[in-house]
């Protein structure tokens, strides 16, 4: 048994004082920048557009929503721009034609019986004077005659106010009517174009969350992608290392499964703000040392766009 202990230990003490190559190699990530498109209002999927793994171009539509309470609101809307753009031209415009036409008849006709009162009131007078009539029969005329020049007066005002149109104060009112109910029919359209979802930037499709005839609540996730050109790795350093790499520098990645370099330049050097975005398998750090993330820009984009996604990249510093 001892012979075996002993080769035992010995194999082990060996690969302990040999470790591989790669093991001097730092392991990272490729990666892309996510997008997530989102719906704004309730509605169930209509049509889907694309399928997973599809590459969409900045306003390209990728699904449909049917969204029926658009249509009735939109029609009430509309109702109600109507009624309001007509209550404002009426207070701008006055009275119709044949309005101010039955006011003329009836000021003409109020004119007749005020000249005849006045007559008759001057005729009475003088009779008085006279003694012809009695008080009661002037005073009863008097009344007449007052009553008769009133009511010219209200209806010439009435004439004036219908051919002026109605006061500035209704005119604003029924403005602003109008533009409430413009403005609440804007908003109906504006949440009918909402109805399209449309991919915001140039990016591929990952993953697609709903079916059609499935319901979508505002701001759920209705695809994911990646941006397209957004490719960089990514590394996980200790503070320790920190002094073999810098911002701005040119730097060369290996990419195993291609079998390939890639040259690149050091974008961005931030500490990682929790151990589940680590992105290099096992670092080698002590405990009290803080984890940075390293990002890695190819520098020619077009060769490094169909490197895919997740992939294992190598750093040697």
């Amino acid at each position: 048994m001892k012979p075996i202990l002993t080769l035992i230990v010995t194999v082990f003490v060996f690969i302990g004082c040999n470790k591989p190559e790669n093991d001097k190699k730092i392991q990272g990530k490729v990666e892309k920048e996510q997008i997530a498109v989102v719906s704004k209002v309730p509605g169930k999927i209509l049509t889907i557009f694309v399928k997973e793994g599809d590459l969409v171009q900045k306003g390209d539509t990728l699904a449909i929503l049917d969204i029926p309470e658009v249509d009735a609101k939109k029609s009430q809307a509309e109702g109600a721009v109507i009624s309001a753009k007509a209550q404002y031209n009426m207070a701008v415009k006055g009275a119709t034609d044949n309005q101010i036409k039955q006011l003329e008849a009836k000021q003409k006709a109020l004119k007749e019986q005020y000249d005849f009162a006045q007559k008759s009131i001057r005729r009475l007078s003088n009779m008085l004077k006279d003694s012809l009539v009695s008080q009661q029969t002037y005073d009863e005329a008097f009344a007449k005659y007052q009553g008769a020049q009133s009511q010219y007066i209200a209806v010439q005002a009435e004439l004036d106010d219908a051919r002026k149109g109605a006061r500035i104060e209704q005119q604003t009112m029924a403005l602003g009517q109008q533009d409430r109910a413009l403005g609440a029919l804007k908003e109906v359209e504006t949440a009918d174009k909402e109805r399209y979802v449309i991919a915001p930037q140039n990016m591929s499709i990952e993953t697609i969350t709903l079916n059609v005839g499935e319901l979508a609540l505002p701001g759920y996730t209705l695809f994911n992608g990646y941006l397209d050109n957004s490719l960089y790795f990514r590394f996980t350093l200790p503070e320790s290392q920190l002094d073999k790499i810098k911002k701005g520098q040119e730097i060369s990645v290996y990419v195993p499964y291609k079998k390939q370099d890639f040259k690149g330049k050091v974008t961005t050097i931030k500490q990682l703000g929790a151990y589940g975005n680590i992105a290099t398998a096992y670092p080698d750090y002590e405990m009290q040392e803080s984890l940075f993330e390293i990002k890695i820009t190819p520098t020619d984009n077009n060769a490094a766009k169909e490197l895919i996604t997740k992939t294992t990249v190598t750093l040697s510093l």
